[in-house]
């Protein structure tokens, strides 16, 4: 058994290894938690005595094994509730993740089983992450930035890298949804925004929007 402090600080890990050939430094995980360097050298030690982790001075951290599954674990556990917020309790995509942070911590294997037999075995989030299955496998899907497309090319909206209130909040207001179909109808050379067509909405969006969504191309 693992405390939330302990769970948190492997989540943190697990979600920036992604991506990354070597070990993840102290101060990424500072950042991350938005905690002091102290702290985090103070838990690295708690978790590396507990092989979840392995800590080598100037190389990093990264996870074993067992603390990937642990990990892994927590991120399934918090995706699941994620969509059981949004599908059964009609949470809106960016009131989810606060209340998911909490109920994750939750230890029953069995609630988090019938929970996912209960809704049908999803394979991702509200936000398009994928959910890891009971084994830490995850189903990854082909996504581009919508950042990459060109003048014409279209794609359907898979998910966000930036899953803040503020950024949902900003997609709902200009009908921007999981499922939409974006066809890029201008791309300014300047500053890469784009005029875009959504539905039979027309709209402009700055280079850091579609730098933040992923879309599947079609």
């Amino acid at each position: 058994m693992f405390t939330s402090s302990e769970e948190n600080y492997l989540k943190a890990i697990y979600h920036l290894e992604i991506g990354v050939d070597k070990g993840v430094s102290t101060n990424a995980i500072a950042e991350k938690l938005v905690t002091k360097a102290s702290s985090v050298t103070d838990m690295v030690k708690k978790l590396s005595e507990k092989e979840l982790i392995i800590y080598k001075k100037y190389q990093g951290v990264s996870l074993t094994n067992f603390g990937k599954k642990i990990a892994s674990n927590i991120v399934r556990k918090h995706r699941l509730w994620e969509v059981f917020l949004v599908e059964k309790l009609n949470f809106s995509w960016d009131e989810v993740h606060d209340v998911a942070e909490q109920l994750e911590h939750i230890k029953s294997p069995k609630l988090i089983q019938q929970l996912d037999l209960f809704l049908g075995f999803p394979t991702h989030d509200p936000h398009g992450d994928p959910i890891p299955d009971k084994d830490g496998n995850l189903k990854a899907i082909e996504k581009s930035l919508l950042s990459s497309l060109i003048k014409n090319e279209s794609g359907i909206c898979v998910g966000v890298n930036d899953s803040s209130k503020d950024f949902l909040q900003f997609l709902d207001k200009k009908g921007i949804t999981l499922g939409k179909l974006i066809t890029v109808l201008e791309k300014e050379d300047f500053d890469g925004s784009l005029f875009i067509q959504i539905d039979r909405k027309k709209l402009s969006i700055s280079n850091k929007i579609s730098n933040n969504l992923y879309i599947k191309k079609q």
